[in-house]
């Protein structure tokens, strides 16, 4: 029989784990099956079972996964010393490496957790909300320093997000700016729409 193919620096479930965010991406959580998930891994859907409980769990654990990177990334930002236009750089910056480096996995989180069952679900959602609050209160702290002109600040969030989650259309075009320029790109595009002249 057929194993999971492993590095050094990976597990067999990670493996597992990183076929399902692209399988996910590709067919939609509803659509994929475990027998398109074998076929991914290149093993029986039975030995699949020996390493995950289902396909539910996989979604689980590409969500919360990084919802939690994003929350911590947060923590360490909100607790840096800088200015608040440089926390929002720095969150900005976080963002849009891991819709380029990490696209597979955010875009899942991104796009399928509605399928998440509850608790998870609700869990999840409430990740989402708190998130966004703590990004919409370091734009008002910049507000109240002068430092990001007046705006509403969840509105802000929001265009902010969605802009970044438009990275997919990078990742499908076959003529593209390098990912360093993208970055730059969108960093003096939203920061720079931001900042108090």
């Amino acid at each position: 029989m057929a194993r999971i193919k492993t590095d050094k620096n990976i597990s067999r479930k990670e493996v597992i784990v990183s076929k399902a965010a692209t399988l996910f991406r590709e067919k939609g959580f509803k659509a994929a099956s475990m027998r398109d998930l074998a076929e991914a891994v290149g093993v029986e859907a039975a030995s699949l079972y020996n390493h995950i409980k289902s396909k539910t769990e996989l979604l689980h654990e590409l969500c919360f996964s990084v919802a939690n990177r994003f929350l911590h990334k947060m923590d360490e930002v909100e607790a840096e010393n800088i200015s608040n236009i440089a926390k929002i750089e720095k969150l900005l910056r976080f963002h849009i490496n891991e819709m380029i480096y990490h696209y597979e996995e955010v875009y899942v989180s991104d796009r399928e957790w509605k399928h998440l069952a509850d608790p998870y679900l609700s869990n999840f959602q409430n990740q989402r909300r708190i998130y966004r609050k703590r990004f919409a209160a370091v734009i008002e702290a910049g507000i109240r320093t002068k430092e990001v002109k007046k705006i509403d600040a969840p509105t802000a969030v929001l265009i902010m997000l969605h802009a970044i989650s438009g990275i997919e259309s990078w990742h499908r075009s076959t003529q593209k700016i390098s990912a360093a320029e993208l970055e730059e790109n969108m960093v003096t595009i939203l920061v720079g729409g931001l900042t108090n002249p």
